[in-house]
């Protein structure tokens, strides 16, 4: 099936660089062209659930992600129509009760640890991108943003990350690098790698 626009998937571990590129892209393409859709705004609602059991769940793991919504959802935008999409809090670990409404774009950009793993999306795009950043790395990031951003704390996040975030990155996440068109290292500073990505952008559009 065609669709009125196109869809670029961008994969890799937490911290690789995947917004960073993404951002990039929206810098080359303007606000006119392209939208980022972040794979985190589909985490499953977990309104029914008390904090302590919200904060045990396992979000680096594909059953965390609402995978329907997020199919028809893209389905709706690849076809040109808006959507309203869900805004995850971080914070609560629930959806807003705010939506995010989203008009559709030529290029649509997806993000997020998981893109690449789901069937039903790879389906759907033109490119599938894999950021491969080693693990003290993205590890490192990973601890800055969260401790800044999300309030949490040293020890929180460490734990996290080794009980459940490197586990699932090894598990679901790297695998995933196997379906993927393209294959950048070092994320965002690698320049030639994102300027051949934008090349096949162009060369599609």
């Amino acid at each position: 099936m065609s669709y009125s626009s196109i869809l670029i998937g961008i994969a890799g571990g937490t911290g690789s660089g995947k917004t960073s590129i993404a951002k990039y892209l929206l810098k080359e393409f303007d606000n006119d062209r392209l939208i980022v859709i972040q794979q985190d705004s589909y985490y499953k609602d977990n309104s029914n659930l008390p904090m302590d059991k919200r904060n045990q769940q396992n979000f680096d793991h594909p059953d965390a992600i609402d995978i329907e919504l997020f199919n028809k959802q893209l389905v709706s935008l690849l076809n040109g129509k808006p959507v309203k999409i869900p805004i995850y809090d971080f914070s609560t670990h629930n959806r807003s009760e705010q939506q995010q409404f989203v008009k559709s774009s030529k290029i649509i950009v997806i993000e997020g640890i998981l893109t690449l793993y789901f069937e039903s999306l790879r389906k759907l795009m033109n490119i599938k991108v894999f950021i491969d950043v080693p693990n003290k790395i993205r590890f490192k990031r990973r601890l800055s943003r969260d401790i800044e951003k999300r309030g949490r704390t040293l020890m929180s996040v460490t734990n996290q990350y080794q009980s459940t975030v490197q586990p699932m990155y090894e598990q679901f996440v790297e695998p995933s690098k196997n379906f993927a068109d393209m294959i950048i290292t070092d994320g965002v500073k690698n320049k030639k790698a994102i300027d051949t990505l934008i090349k096949n952008i162009n060369l599609i559009l």
